[in-house]
């Protein structure tokens, strides 16, 4: 799952990845500004990955370290995108995902 912000060159974006069986937290995968936030959501297209725009939650998400499980504050937002994600990929409709 990879967050997304768009605002001209100020673009953000965080890459999650969760496992519950060996994760305690969703972890940040990778994350940057401008040119790396256009990489990391060039990748998403590319492998089909969701794409959530949440301007508020990328913006504590890229304040993060690669590797670094999400606080404990930012549980509830992650959890209901991770909801969103799995209701999308319930409902086969995961490759047109594209939250505003």
């Amino acid at each position: 799952m990879v967050k997304e912000y768009s605002a001209n060159k100020n673009k953000k974006a965080a890459a999650l990845k969760y496992d519950s069986s060996a994760d305690n937290a969703p972890k940040i995968l990778a994350s940057g500004k401008g040119f790396i936030a256009e990489k990391i959501l060039e990748i998403a297209k590319e492998e089909n990955i969701a794409v959530y725009k949440d301007p508020v939650l990328v913006e504590a998400l890229v304040k993060l370290e690669i590797g670094q499980e999400i606080p404990a504050e930012l549980y509830r937002a992650v959890a209901e995108v991770l909801a969103f994600i799995y209701s999308a990929d319930i409902a086969g409709s995961l490759e047109s995902l594209d939250n505003v």
